[in-house]
């Protein structure tokens, strides 16, 4: 009898978060004051995030053990399962075994829940009953409208204006839970007042969305801190849990992954599912590939330049090296596939450029039809985000039938599409394009990267 499901005893469960920082295989990039270029402390990072969580990200701790209070918040769904995707190998005739973690088990629907409970608890420990926040297709900003609901807190949302669009339901799902969702950019913020002036008619970007959120926190006095979905390492560091479950539950088949996949925006998903084997790559010499998909259109880690960047449009951010596509740039309004995100974490950035990690790109049509395949086979239909790992976790696959070798494959389900059928429904009538992004975008995006000059 097939066993599908591997289970996780959750006495067994992961009880604190791995810290990438100390396996660097060289010095971590600094993160610099966006006004003095210096690097940043506590104090610069303060009037928009708790200390506990500043210091968390910049601890270099192996590990940072898990508050009992998240705990009991995460036992609600985790573990999450791991599955074997028998029917899926048995469609592509393929040698391979091919494993996802199914992160759309949780509250939210996606892994992005489990650092929305961690950061709304820190922020609570600190006397901070409210947050903004952005979200572009709306699965962060559905993930933290719940866990503020979990403590009682307010949440305020500037949702990317495409998506605020195109997915009218996960705005209901917000407001479900007690969140004010805006339209980004918009009228309630000097940055998206300014925004508009300067892009009439834009579709927005997460760049935007992000300004305008700081804004409010930075305004605010200190009644409301901001909390950021992805990028940061305390936001990677928290979605840990995901990994490490699943290196748990592999060893409890006797199985290690030859490819480990996950799809990148930001980069919190994937450094969920793979910086727990970055850790045994590095430490144990392993061959284990780990492989980060990204949209065609909107290539940060294959088309953008490594160097220091804002991570939002306002400049309000701290700097960042990492790769990126320029703060200003705008993803095509025609683009259905999400991560839609000019940079990514300065920590997966910096294992991209030192060889750790690779990275590749795909157009979304094949995206989502690899997506309906799975959906076919596995039963989930999955977030557009998701259908990137699919289709290279596929890929993966059809080669190993090519070449005969019985791989391990391993890739993370970041999230459902329960809230995405507008995504399928263009699909599905033919509507959606394969974008590559031409030079002359590129270079408008990467004139706006400012001329940083890096610490000694």
């Amino acid at each position: 009898m097939r066993e599908y499901a591997i289970s996780l005893d959750a006495k067994k469960m992961p009880d604190a978060w791995y810290n990438v920082l100390p396996d660097m295989p060289s010095t971590p990039t600094p993160v610099l004051h966006p006004a003095t270029q210096q690097p940043v402390g506590p104090e610069d990072l303060a009037a928009i995030f708790p200390m506990g969580l500043i210091e968390q990200e910049m601890t270099t701790a192996p590990t940072i053990s898990i508050p009992g209070e998240v705990m009991d918040r995460y036992l609600m769904y985790r573990p999450t399962p791991l599955r074997r995707a028998y029917r899926l190998e048995e469609a592509l005739k393929t040698p391979a075994k091919i494993y996802y973690k199914n992160e759309s088990v949780t509250p939210s629907g996606s892994h992005k829940i489990n650092t929305a409970i961690a950061q709304a608890y820190y922020n609570l420990q600190e006397g901070v009953h409210s947050l903004s926040t952005e979200t572009g297709a709306g699965q962060w900003g559905t993930a933290l409208s719940i866990a503020c609901s979990m403590y009682e807190m307010a949440c305020k949302v500037y949702m990317v204006r495409v998506s605020f669009e195109q997915k009218p339901y996960r705005k209901s799902f917000m407001e479900a839970y007690g969140a004010s969702v805006i339209a980004s950019p918009s009228d309630t913020t000097e940055i998206g007042r300014r925004m508009q002036k300067e892009n009439p008619g834009t579709t927005g970007s997460l760049g935007m969305a992000i300004s305008e959120a700081v804004e409010v926190a930075v305004t605010s006095g200190g009644k409301i801190k901001y909390s950021l979905g992805s990028v940061l390492n305390h936001v990677c560091l928290h979605q840990t849990i995901i990994g490490e479950e699943a290196k748990l539950q592999l060893d409890s088949v006797g199985e290690y992954p030859d490819v480990v996949i996950g799809c990148v925006g930001g980069g919190s998903n994937f450094a969920g599912i793979a910086f727990p084997f970055v850790q045994d790559k590095l430490k144990k010499n392993l061959k284990t590939r780990l492989v980060g998909v990204e949209p065609a259109a909107c290539p940060t880690l294959t088309r953008g330049p490594y160097v220091y960047d804002y991570g939002d449009t306002g400049k309000m951010t701290p700097l960042m090296k990492q790769y990126t596509l320029g703060h200003n740039f705008v993803p095509p309004g025609i683009h259905a596939g999400g991560l839609r995100y000019h940079g990514v974490a300065r920590t997966v950035a910096q294992l991209v450029h030192e060889g750790v990690i690779e990275a590749i790109s795909l157009y979304q049509n094949p995206c989502f039809k690899a997506s309906l395949i799975f959906a076919k086979c596995e039963g989930i239909l999955p977030a557009p985000e998701s259908s990137h790992a699919i289709c290279a976790a596929m890929d993966e696959a059809v080669r190993c039938r090519e070449s005969g070798e019985k791989k391990t494959i391993l890739f993370n389900l970041s999230g459902h599409g329960h809230f995405d059928l507008t995504a399928y429904d263009a699909y599905l009538r033919g509507d959606l394009q394969d974008y590559d992004l031409d030079e002359e975008i590129l270079e408008k995006g990467r004139a706006s990267i400012p001329d940083v000059k890096e610490p000694a």
